[in-house]
């Protein structure tokens, strides 16, 4: 069972409150704060999977569950938020759970939505803005035809005080 994107379900609770809740994340996100289950709970059943009314998309990362057949495993999520329909632009976001990290799994989501933004979506264009400390991520994105453009100054205020970040894009041909 090779890895695939879905939308999120109510069993998916788990893996949003541990994603979301990561302080670790806060500082790369829009969001500073931990969100209660409930919160989730309503978030996940308020979407309306239509990324035209809700301006984003959320979608699971599923693996195969090595321990049993026919199941899968959920390890992360990809976004498309930003959503400018006028200009067929999204920004990305992706999180995966600390335990998969480092592995190709990153790899094959951010493929999976690439193809996904491009292909169903019709998208003239994606960005991501990144902190200028996160090679990982700086280089995921690049192998995966994302080009430099601007440095963004100041972007990013962590515990240690403010932090550049980049934008990278990838117009889709």
């Amino acid at each position: 069972m090779p890895m695939r994107l879905s939308p999120l379900e109510p069993e998916d609770l788990d893996l949003l409150y541990t994603i979301e809740n990561d302080p670790a994340l806060w500082s790369v996100g829009t969001a500073n704060v931990p969100y209660s289950r409930y919160a989730l709970r309503d978030y996940i059943s308020g979407q309306q999977c239509d990324i035209y009314a809700d301006r984003q998309v959320r979608l699971v990362v599923r693996i195969a569950d090595g321990a049993a057949r026919d199941k899968e495993v959920a390890i992360g999520l990809v976004d498309l938020v930003d959503f400018h329909p006028e200009h067929r632009r999204a920004e990305i976001g992706f999180a995966l759970l600390r335990e998969y990290r480092e592995k190709g799994y990153g790899r094959q989501a951010i493929r999976l939505l690439l193809d996904y933004a491009g292909t169903i979506l019709h998208l003239h264009s994606v960005h991501a803005i990144v902190p200028h400390d996160n090679t990982a991520s700086l280089a995921l994105l690049r192998t995966e035809g994302f080009t430099d453009g601007v440095t963004l100054t100041d972007w990013l205020l962590r515990s240690d005080g403010w932090h550049d970040a980049l934008l990278l894009q990838k117009v889709f041909k």
